[in-house]
């Protein structure tokens, strides 16, 4: 494993800016160890919510954990994060596209090279899963 400290810079969008991050490394599955930070704008979909939930305003990020992946050219990352709001409201859910970076995000990356992450229907959960395999084939 190999670790990879990123600075995001105000306007940077979260998600794309990881994912950049770790094809900038020729890496096909990361996890997120840390994130911390801030926000201008957010998109949080909330537990059995169809469609995430647009949020503006001054937020501060309190926690950011998930998994950064490709398969092929496809992003199958997969992102939780908590939120502080403005009046100290917290909120979590899966990171949705659109989470604009107010003043800084500090993350720290967790690179698997010799991991490839995909994400593939699970007939028992009926939602696209995680599914691990070594560079040589299936695990």
């Amino acid at each position: 494993m190999q670790t990879l400290p990123i600075r995001l810079t105000p306007g940077q969008d979260l998600r794309q800016a990881l994912e950049a991050a770790v094809r900038s490394q020729n890496c096909q599955a990361a996890f997120v160890l840390s994130g911390i930070g801030s926000l201008s704008t957010a998109g949080l979909r909330f537990a059995g919510a169809e469609q995430p939930q647009r949020l503006v305003g001054d937020m501060e990020i309190l926690s950011l954990a998930g998994t950064v992946a490709f398969d092929g050219a496809r992003s199958s990352s997969h992102l939780h994060m908590v939120l502080s709001t403005a009046t100290g409201a917290v909120l979590g859910g899966h990171v949705a596209a659109g989470c604009t970076v107010r003043t800084t995000a500090e993350v720290l990356l967790a690179l698997l090279s010799e991991w490839a992450f995909t994400r593939e229907l699970d007939a028992q959960t009926g939602f696209d899963e995680l599914v691990v395999r070594g560079r040589s084939g299936p695990t």
